[in-house]
């Protein structure tokens, strides 16, 4: 490749990595404004604990079939084509959602599970085919470090979707709240259009991996990409195994991400915005174990990522048995550790959904290999909002954060299994 090629690569390349990072971001935008008006929610339509769960919860499950779905398009569509069309689905529901609350509807707690219905699936588009367009623009060597940096749209874009949400709760109301972010995540739709390219050979250039032998692919302007015949048995166990260990991170990010605003709001009588605000001490202190941890993984021998994802998954079993017993006692006590629960969690949540995911096969399959990881992941989530929703209002708090414990320690566990799998593989 010759110095103007070189030039061009990297150009592209930063194109890429901002499309793909603002079109993340923007997905989560739209999806934390429920988190935020849960409370308001509550008393404006007289909704108890496991009625405000119930959108959220068929949303989860709209999110985890979803995963297939995109890992079975991922087969038969080119990325950016996908994540077009839920990205508009998306931002589209999200403004449904808005009018929704504004109007009062007779039905609303029917057409709210309906539209979160909708949204789940259009969002589970976004995690598969933005790593497989990251997956298509790197390097095994480089992905650790380069996905850490990138892993920040889920934080940044957390932290700006509550913010946003939070300040236009306080200042227009609910709706605006959904409003809000569907028009910045148009914005962002735009930039994606323009700027997202599906791989260096859509262009006629091409990144060359000799660690990771690569699947033939379609050339450029041909459309969808060239078909995989058969999918290796290793493969397959591999991806499955993941995505086991991978249910109990997402249920503890979801559980603590979902209901941190409310238990801010209720247990320590925050007002409402402020409740948000801080709520995002989970992502703000999280995106830096996510960049921490994908730098940390790359430099270990052979990029090897499984060490890096245990010793971080302990720690936030220790942080997280600490929450149980003296998280309660203060609200400063209780963001404090929020926030290195979100450390030590996210940094290993981003490592096995996504630099694993890319690494465990050839280019080709990073989108199914990231669906099916998220799609049995996202099984966490769902059984975690009914659950805590019921537990909260039977048996207080401690038992919540008693039931994270145990998650986080059988999830500690299995980490620690994968390693020594791992270690016996090399």
């Amino acid at each position: 490749m010759n110095d103007e090629q070189s030039a061009l690569l990297r150009r592209y390349r930063l194109q890429l990595f901002t499309a793909t990072w603002l079109s993340y971001a923007g997905f989560y935008l739209c999806r934390k404004v429920y988190a935020v008006v849960k409370h308001p929610l509550k008393l404006e339509y007289g909704f108890n604990d496991e009625q405000i769960a119930a959108p959220w919860t068929i949303y989860l499950i709209a999110y985890m079939l979803g995963q297939f779905l995109a890992a079975w398009l991922g087969r038969r569509m080119e990325s950016r084509r996908v994540l077009l069309y839920g990205m508009s689905i998306a931002a589209a529901s999200n403004v449904a959602l808005g009018y929704l609350v504004d109007t009062h509807h007779a039905s609303v707690f029917l057409w709210l599970c309906i539209l979160m219905g909708i949204h789940g699936v259009a969002q589970a588009t976004g995690w598969s085919h933005n790593v497989a367009l990251f997956a298509n623009w790197t390097k095994r060597s480089e992905r650790g470090t380069l996905f850490g940096i990138w892993g920040t749209c889920y934080q940044l874009g957390a932290v700006a979707g509550k913010g946003l949400a939070g300040f236009l709760l306080g200042w227009l109301g609910m709706a605006w709240s959904f409003f809000g972010s569907s028009l910045v995540f148009f914005a962002f739709i735009i930039v994606f259009f323009f700027f997202a390219r599906e791989r260096p050979q859509s262009v006629g250039l091409s990144l060359e991996d000799h660690a990771e032998p690569d699947a033939p692919v379609a050339q450029a302007g041909s459309g969808a990409p060239v078909r995989e015949a058969a999918l290796p048995a290793g493969f397959v166990a591999s991806i499955i195994a993941m995505g086991l260990i991978y249910f109990g991170f997402k249920f503890l990010r979801y559980a603590l991400d979902s209901w941190s605003a409310l238990i801010l709001s209720e247990h320590f009588a925050l007002p409402d915005a402020t409740a948000a605000y801080l709520s995002t001490a989970f992502d703000w202190i999280g995106l830096l174990g996510v960049i921490a941890g994908g730098y940390w993984s790359d430099r270990m021998p052979g990029s090897r990522r499984t060490p890096v994802i245990f010793w971080m998954t302990l720690a936030c079993l220790i942080f997280t048995i600490a929450m149980r017993f003296v998280g309660l006692d203060s609200a400063m006590v209780f963001v404090a550790l929020l926030g290195l629960i979100g450390f030590t969690q996210l940094g290993p949540d981003a490592l096995l959904s996504g630099a694993c995911a890319m690494d465990v096969g050839s280019r080709r399959q990073a989108a199914l290999a990231a669906g099916v990881i998220n799609g049995f992941g996202s099984v966490g989530p769902i059984l975690q909002e009914p659950l805590i929703g019921w537990l909260k209002q039977t048996a207080g708090l401690n038992s919540v954060f008693s039931l994270l414990v145990g998650v986080g320690a059988l999830t500690t566990l299995g980490t620690w299994l994968l390693m020594r799998f791992e270690r016996g593989k090399v």
